[in-house]
C-alpha cells in the first residue's frame, strides 16, 4: 500500500513538472509625458517671421503649436495638417517642420502606427543630419518601430543613431533592456565600465526580493496552497488548500463506500484543481516579479532619463 502511495506521489510530482511556468518576466513600464516637461524643452526650429505669421498657414501653425504645448494632441495634429495643406510651394524647410510636428504629436499620443505611416509619406523619409531635429526623429522612429514589433527597421534606425549619436545609442540599448525586462542584458551592462551604481542597486534589490517560480510550483505540488502562501496571496492559499482537501476527502469517501464512478469523477475534478493550482502558483510568482520589477524600474528610468521620450532634445 505504501509502495503504491509512493509511486502515485512520484507520478503526480512528475506531472507537476509538465506545468512549468516560464521564468522570464514581461513587464509593462510606460511613461506619459507631462506638458510641464514639454514646455521645458527648447523649440527645434526658428520662429515664424512677421510675414509668415500673417499667412493663413502661419496662423494655423501657431494655433497648432499652442494645442501641442497643452498636450491637446488631437487638435494639434488636425491644425498642423491644415497648415500643411495651406502651405504654398517654396517653403521646403517649413514643410519639414510641420510634418515633423505631426509625427511628434502622434508619438506623444503613443499612436505608433500613425507615426510610421506619416513618416513613410513625408519628405522626412529622406532627412539627414542637416535637419535640426534629426536625432529626435531617429529616436522617435526607433521607438515606434520597436513598439510595433518591426525589429528589423528598429535595428536599421539604431545603426544610424549609433553612427551619428553614439551616446544616445548606448542609452537606447540600456533603455530597451529595461523596458523588455531583459535581466541578462542588464547584468551585462552592469559589468561594463564606467560603473553604474543605479543599475547595481536595482539588480541587487530585485534579486533579493523576487520570488522563485519553480519554488512556488513545487511548494504547491507538495502541499496545495503553499505556493500561493510563498508568494504572499493568503486568501488564494487558503482557498486552494480547502478545495483540494475537500475533493480529496470526498474521493476517498466515495471509494471506501464502493461508489467507484463517483470517486473517479471526483478525482478528475481534484486533478484539475491540483494541477491548476500548481500552474496558478507559478503564474502568481511571475506576476509578483513583474509587479516588483515595474515598481523598481519606473523611477530608475525616469531619473536616468532612459524612457525614449525623455531623450528628446526639442519640443514644439
Amino acid at each position: 500500500m505504501r509502495a503504491k502511495l509512493l509511486v502515485s506521489l512520484l507520478f503526480l510530482l512528475a506531472l507537476a513538472g509538465c506545468y512549468k511556468v516560464p521564468d522570464k518576466i514581461e513587464p509593462q513600464v510606460n511613461y506619459s509625458v507631462q506638458d510641464r516637461y514639454l514646455k521645458s524643452l527648447p523649440a527645434a526650429f526658428p520662429p515664424l517671421s512677421e510675414e509668415e505669421k500673417r499667412e493663413e498657414w502661419g496662423k494655423e501653425y501657431l494655433i497648432a503649436q499652442k494645442f501641442s504645448r497643452e498636450l491637446d494632441l488631437y487638435r494639434a495634429i488636425t491644425t498642423f495638417k491644415r497648415a500643411e495643406f495651406l502651405l504654398p510651394p517654396g517653403y521646403p524647410q517649413r514643410l519639414e517642420e510641420i510634418q515633423y510636428q505631426i509625427i511628434l504629436s502622434y508619438y506623444l499620443g503613443k499612436r505608433y502606427d500613425d507615426v510610421i505611416q506619416t513618416f513613410d509619406h513625408s519628405v522626412l523619409y529622406n532627412a539627414n543630419a542637416s535637419f535640426s531635429a534629426y536625432c529626435d526623429l531617429l529616436v522617435i522612429m526607433y521607438d515606434s518601430y520597436s513598439e510595433t514589433g518591426q525589429q528589423d527597421k528598429a535595428l536599421y534606425v539604431f545603426r544610424i543613431i549609433q553612427h551619428h549619436y553614439p551616446d544616445i545609442a548606448k542609452k537606447l540599448e540600456l533603455s530597451t533592456a529595461f523596458l523588455e525586462g531583459d535581466l541578462n542584458k542588464l547584468r551585462e551592462e552592469e559589468r561594463i565600465e564606467p560603473p553604474k551604481p543605479f543599475l547595481t542597486h536595482f539588480l541587487e534589490t530585485y534579486d533579493a526580493k523576487k520570488k522563485s517560480v519553480s519554488k512556488a510550483q513545487w511548494a504547491n505540488a507538495l502541499l496545495p496552497g503553499a505556493g500561493y502562501l510563498y508568494v504572499g496571496q493568503r486568501q488564494a492559499a487558503l482557498t486552494s488548500f480547502l478545495l483540494n482537501t475537500l475533493f480529496i476527502y470526498a474521493a476517498v469517501q466515495f471509494y471506501s463506500h464502493g461508489y467507484i464512478a463517483a470517486g473517479i469523477i471526483t478525482t478528475s475534478f481534484e486533478m484539475g484543481w491540483y494541477f491548476g493550482g500548481i500552474y496558478g502558483a507559478g503564474e502568481a510568482a511571475k506576476y509578483y516579479n513583474e509587479w516588483l520589477y515595474e515598481k523598481q524600474a519606473y523611477p530608475v528610468l525616469n531619473r536616468q532619463k532612459l524612457f525614449p521620450v525623455l531623450m528628446l532634445k526639442y519640443g514644439f
